[in-house]
């Protein structure tokens, strides 16, 4: 019985700090139901006097979002092929071949990682500048099709590496070539891996905002999450709008991760328990 109740309480802490981050997002929904003046009012209040639902159905006048959806997709799913693809071929190199110098290439890989963005972002926009690719969607598309990212290749190489190097040998036996294992015998076997990949990929793509801001001129080619800046004014912002329009930009984020949360979670669960 002791036992049990010592179980028991571990959950408790885990509950509480899932109630607290909660917090944020039932801030937002409340306060999409609101009157700008009645979000900031202090005390707070959690219910509002009267549910505007009228905040949604501007969102839909105020905002063009057919096309900053149609934008925002048009990078997303080149951008989850690019960095699934790429991912797992670096993944596979550096996890199951072996070759010189392997470990150091995995070493510069992952202190990629520790480099922040402000460090590139001035050269990387001069290049694309200089190839005349600025105001297109190529600056935000293609980096995905060069090695998928640290994080990436390294949650793939983990993956691999925990597969039995038996599969290989046998393969091998029977004469597959190196991309046969990989195409045939590996990737059925790293779905839930690449679910992550991709998962991450969305939502990295789906609230990036700093990257359509720097490389996208056009009005027409902004993305959902740049084209939520309109309804912030240089003297006052559309608060209630805002919320419903962030609101709206979860929806698809929550339903994937629901869907999908069986891959996920058996993605990370086993890449953590991978063998390095």
């Amino acid at each position: 019985m002791t036992m049990r109740k010592a179980k028991y309480m571990m959950y408790v802490p885990l509950v509480v700090i899932g109630l607290i981050s909660l917090v944020p997002f039932l801030w937002l929904v409340r306060s999409s139901f609101m009157d700008s003046y009645e979000i900031f009012e202090f005390p707070p209040k959690w219910l509002p006097d009267q549910l505007l639902f009228s905040n949604y159905a501007d969102v839909f006048q105020v905002l063009d979002l057919k096309t900053y959806l149609v934008n925002t997709f048009l990078i997303i799913i080149p951008c989850i092929i690019g960095n699934v693809f790429t991912s797992c071929l670096c993944g596979y190199a550096f996890g199951r071949l072996n070759f010189k110098y392997k470990n150091m290439w995995f070493a510069m890989v992952i202190a990629t990682m520790m480099l922040p963005g402000a460090v590139t972002l001035i050269p990387t926009f001069m290049m694309w500048n200089k190839l005349g690719f600025v105001n297109s969607f190529v600056p935000l598309i293609a980096p995905a099709f060069f090695g998928g990212g640290g994080f990436n290749v390294f949650l793939m190489r983990q993956f691999f590496a925990g597969i039995p190097k038996e599969l290989d040998e046998a393969a091998i036996l029977d004469g597959a070539t190196h991309w046969q294992i990989f195409y045939k015998i590996m990737l059925p076997l790293v779905k839930p891996a690449m679910m992550v990949v991709g998962f991450f990929t969305f939502m990295n793509t789906w609230n990036d905002f700093f990257g359509p801001l720097i490389y996208l001129n056009d009005p027409s080619k902004q993305t959902l999450a740049l084209g939520l800046l309109q309804l912030k004014g240089q003297f006052s912002s559309q608060w209630n709008i805002m919320m419903a329009a962030s609101t709206l930009m979860t929806i698809p984020a929550l339903v994937l991760f629901f869907f999908g949360q069986k891959y996920f979670i058996q993605g990370i669960s086993l890449t953590s328990g991978s063998k390095g």
